[in-house]
């Protein structure tokens, strides 16, 4: 999302464009706080023993990943409210997402909610938050090759939609999860984005 949004306005961050080395520095330490961090405390429950696969198949073995995942996205949050260089849009995304992660620890304490489409509710609102803010217009993505490739913000809502339904079917077909997890997920993470916005920015 990050990236969407410095295709997009990537003044907002104080740069020209998404290539720029300031951007990219920033895209990694998101990259390295929200998902390294997180993904590196799981492997160490699983090395321990207190997990029994990375998958987190077990309820019960969710408890701790999500209060380590929560803690580094809290962390986010804290050090983005207060930083006159960070978007105050973009700090509405993190702390929606800070916001469906402890909705979801505290509905995993009774069922196991899938976080794959609460992190894909998410991703829908939060797609839609921005058409909403800042629809400019077709989307100008450089390409391999050079040449830019343009998108419309519609159709690329339109994808998100087909990628998150795709992603909630998988978890049914594997058995991963009944539908109530599944839907409830994508409702947790959708509400949970524009609960921030009306925090934040309403």
């Amino acid at each position: 999302m990050l990236a969407l949004i410095l295709l997009i306005n990537p003044y907002m961050f104080g740069v020209r464009d998404i290539s720029e080395h300031r951007a990219r520095v920033f895209l990694l330490g998101i990259l390295l706080s929200t998902f390294f961090l997180p993904v590196f405390a799981t492997l160490m429950l699983k090395l321990l023993g207190m997990a029994q696969s990375l998958e987190l198949a077990e309820r019960e073995e969710r408890y701790i990943p999500y209060i380590i995942t929560g803690a580094f996205y809290l962390w986010i949050v804290v050090n983005f409210l207060n930083n006159p260089d960070i978007p105050r849009e973009f700090t509405v995304f993190i702390l929606g997402a800070t916001i469906a992660l402890f909705f979801s620890f505290f509905i995993n304490l009774f069922s196991k909610i899938s976080a794959h489409t609460v992190g894909m509710g998410g991703l829908l609102a939060m797609v839609s938050i921005t058409i909403m803010l800042y629809n400019y217009g077709p989307l100008s993505i450089e390409a391999f090759s050079g040449a830019a490739i343009e998108v419309s913000m519609n159709a690329l809502l339109v994808m998100v939609i087909i990628f998150a339904g795709l992603v909630g079917t998988c978890r049914f077909i594997l058995d991963a999860h009944d539908p109530l997890d599944i839907y409830g997920g994508y409702i947790v993470g959708f509400s949970s984005q524009f609960i921030a916005l009306r925090i934040l920015l309403l």
